[in-house]
């Protein structure tokens, strides 16, 4: 496999000659992201054509990252094409999988044994097809990524949506499902809609009890869930030099809740240091020496509105303490006054359980400067007073930490550590005893309803790990750490920094490079398994048009690729696809009854779940569809949202907004994702209607696709909807598939004779 700073040394060869090139080509200075992008371009030709929002491009990524979750699913779809051996440098981390229970120890035992089958797999897979492996308990995916292989001016995409975490070191890292994953990994080109460009400039610095965490809450609420949606978001000015490489990557991480394609940072002294810290002075050095192009040209940040599409300015000086929360994480809370919203709104103000880490928040910095808070608790007699969960966010992290006593500072007030995994922040969290009404505080980056336990009950506020740290001693969010007292004790602010004085230990991750010949490694799927099953092709689009499809079901507001597809105790069949399809819907809300997870099934009019009514369709060959509103399919990365759908008949989506990648990802299975050309559309569809999607043999990109609304009493609606399908996506569609025009790509065996 390609060494990162071999990979980073050609990314760079041909940075400034490609950059200059596209100035002239465009007859401007470039931001960052364009540079980056450009340097990208399969066809260095098609800079010209590049129309923001509207046009899309091929953009050649120098590495893949799969999460264990999803890395199943896209092995399974790699091993089904017929392929043998990944075109990019593409790595697995298994971080998904371990529950949350005791403590490290424990859990990752635990894990070991529930999933060692998965995990064969994952392994002897990786060894054959030419990928790395990053066992259980090497840490969180983004950490592993930031440590080890993310660089300034590079291009990723990883099979999660918090992938832009790299971004902190200037790297354009992009959330995918996994079919995009999987054409990387082929050596495909990655196809995406040229995104539209917010620039966020920062002045002053943080202080106090501020945090970068903050920065990110502060643009979440300006520009809310779906504010970033088709957007890059750029971060510039003098501000942007005072934040940590970790700290930036923090305020990327968490552009995923925004809905933005990804979010970045320009190289600085600040993002050298961390590279040298982890053991890449090379690709510092490089990167040094092509700085200027690390960076928007000066006249972008001198005249920032002529260059982007928006621009957002942030004072760093302003910006508080923060929680957002509760069930979204764009609703925006000064630590001050969160206690009388809380009590408004019927959210206990009582702290059940405070979480610390997550690939979001618990670099080394992040830990510094909680356990400075935690030390000086305890020299004044404070404990927790709230259960207190900390996740390193990987195994160099947690050995450091260990090693500098700064897990001694958090255990000594009552902290428990957890598993180098994702655990909680992905409902990975076995709690039985949480059943009444809570709240909980994390410095996670997601807060949807039942995301962390699976459970309504939870109101979960997300924050910095200063901040959670404070409420877990407090025990109430009536408290604000900056003017009100716990038990007589005022406490100090945090104090940190963002790199070890004796470097970082790597403790034992256990990395796992792939052989140079793994074709006699045998990749074993048991017949009969509940964990993982052999993919057979999606059927062709059989050329006819949809008519008088049945609507399974009607989402009301929020749909998120949660409820779409459940995580926690689910996440043990994402390699089986019959089985993790038991839980298609199993989260959304009926539009027409006010009730989760179940609607009247249209072929006999009983009341069922939607999973069953999804496999009573499929069962009858019935094809169907959904119909959702503003942005659905928000959240997380997860294929499932879009395979299960397709595996069980549905053909179409009809929504007033789509998320960016679940919108790929229906795509990607053969699912055409509609958008009403007319939003009101969505009111009139009833719970017995039917739905035609027309005029199919016409299909074109831009072009609007004729649909016909059956009303149940047999009146008739014409509408009509748009789409974002270029000509290669609707060859996906007329394939029944991405991966079947893969497949169709594949040399055929010669024959005999």
């Amino acid at each position: 496999m390609t060494s990162p700073s071999t990979l980073a040394g050609r990314v760079y060869e041909h940075l400034s000659a490609r950059v200059a090139r596209a100035r002239t080509v465009l007859g401007r200075p470039l931001t960052l992201t364009e540079k980056v992008l450009v340097n990208h371009l399969r066809d260095a030709g098609a800079i010209a054509s590049l129309e923001r929002g509207r046009s899309y491009a091929d953009l050649d990524p120098d590495r893949v990252a799969l999460q264990d979750a999803l890395a199943q699913i896209v092995v399974l779809q790699f091993m089904s094409a017929g392929l043998t051996r990944v075109e990019r440098p593409t790595t697995v981390h298994c971080d998904h999988l371990i529950q949350a229970r005791t403590d490290a120890r424990a859990d990752l035992s635990r894990a070991l044994d529930a999933n060692a089958e998965v995990y064969e797999f994952l392994r002897t897979a990786c060894a054959r097809y030419g990928i790395g492996f990053w066992p259980p308990g090497s840490g969180i995916i983004h950490q592993v990524v930031l440590e080890n292989y993310a660089f300034p001016g590079g291009l990723m995409i990883g099979t999660d949506s918090h992938t832009p975490n790299a971004g902190g070191l200037g790297m354009v890292a992009v959330g995918v499902g996994g079919g995009d994953a999987l054409d990387a990994m082929t050596g495909e080109p990655f196809n995406v809609r040229s995104p539209r460009l917010i620039g966020v400039h920062l002045t002053g610095e943080l202080s106090g009890w501020a945090a970068p965490k903050d920065v990110i809450l502060r643009v979440a609420g300006l520009l809310t869930v779906n504010g970033g949606t088709g957007a890059i978001v750029e971060y510039f000015g003098p501000g942007a030099a005072s934040i940590s490489a970790t700290g930036k990557a923090t305020i990327c991480n968490m552009g995923a809740e925004i809905g933005a394609t990804t979010s970045l940072f320009p190289y600085d002294d600040r993002s050298a240091a961390y590279l040298k810290a982890t053991r890449r002075e090379e690709i510092a050095d490089a990167a040094g020496a092509v700085a200027a192009d690390l960076c928007a040209d000066p006249e972008v940040e001198a005249d920032p509105d002529r260059f982007y599409d928006r621009v957002v300015e942030i004072d760093l000086t302003t910006i508080a303490p923060l929680l957002n929360g509760p069930d979204t994480p764009d609703r925006v809370h000064e630590v001050g006054s969160v206690a009388a919203w809380a009590r408004a709104n019927g959210v206990p103000t009582t702290v059940s359980t405070a979480l610390i880490g997550s690939c979001t928040n618990s670099s080394y910095e992040d830990i510094t400067r909680a356990a400075s808070i935690a030390r000086h608790a305890a020299a004044h007699g404070l404990r927790a007073k709230a259960q207190l969960l900390v996740t390193p966010g990987s195994e160099q992290v947690r050995a450091t930490i260990e090693r500098d006593g700064l897990l001694a500072d958090l255990e000594a007030i009552g902290a428990t550590v957890l598993a180098n995994a994702c655990g909680p922040c992905i409902g990975q969290w076995d709690r039985p005893e949480a059943d009444e009404l809570n709240t909980i505080v994390s410095s996670f980056n997601r807060n949807f309803s039942k995301r962390n336990d699976g459970r309504a009950t939870t109101k979960a506020f997300v924050a910095s790990p200063e901040t959670v740290l404070a409420y877990a001693l407090a025990g109430t969010l009536d408290f604000d750490p900056r003017v009100d007292d716990i038990d007589g004790v005022r406490l100090a602010p945090p104090v940190g920094t963002d790199l070890p004085a004796g470097g970082f230990d790597p403790g034992s991750g256990g990395y796992e490079p792939p052989p140079a010949d793994g074709s006699r490694v045998e990749v074993v799927v048991r017949p009969g398994s509940e964990r993982l099953q052999l993919l057979t092709p999606f059927p062709a689009w059989d050329g006819h048009d949809f008519r008088e499809l049945p609507v399974l079901l009607k989402a009301r507001g929020k749909c998120t690729t949660d409820e779409i597809s459940a995580a926690g105790a689910w996440l043990r069949y994402r390699g089986h696809i019959e089985n993790i399809s038991g839980n298609l819907f199993a989260g959304v809300t009926n539009a027409f009854t006010g009730v989760v997870g179940e609607g009247r099934d249209p072929l006999d009019g009983e009341v069922r779940t939607f999973p069953e009514i999804a496999r009573h369709l499929a069962g009858a060959n019935t094809p169907w569809c959904a119909v959702g509103d503003t942005n659905y399919g928000e959240g997380s990365s997860r294929e499932h949202a879009a395979m299960e759908p397709r595996y069980r008949g549905g053909v179409a989506i009809l929504a007033r907004s789509f998320a960016r990648i679940h919108e790929t990802n229906l795509k990607k299975q053969g699912i055409l994702p509609l958008t009403f050309v007319d939003p009101d559309v969505y009111d009139a569809i009833g719970p017995r209607d039917r739905v035609s999607v027309l005029d199919l043999a016409a299909l074109a990109p831009d072009c609007v696709v004729p649909c016909r609304l059956t009303h149940g009493d047999g009146t008739v609606t014409e509408f009509a909807c748009a789409h974002t399908l270029s000509d290669a996506q609707i060859e996906w569609f007329r394939a029944g598939g991405a991966l079947n025009v893969i497949r169709r790509r594949q040399p055929r065996p010669r024959t005999a004779g």
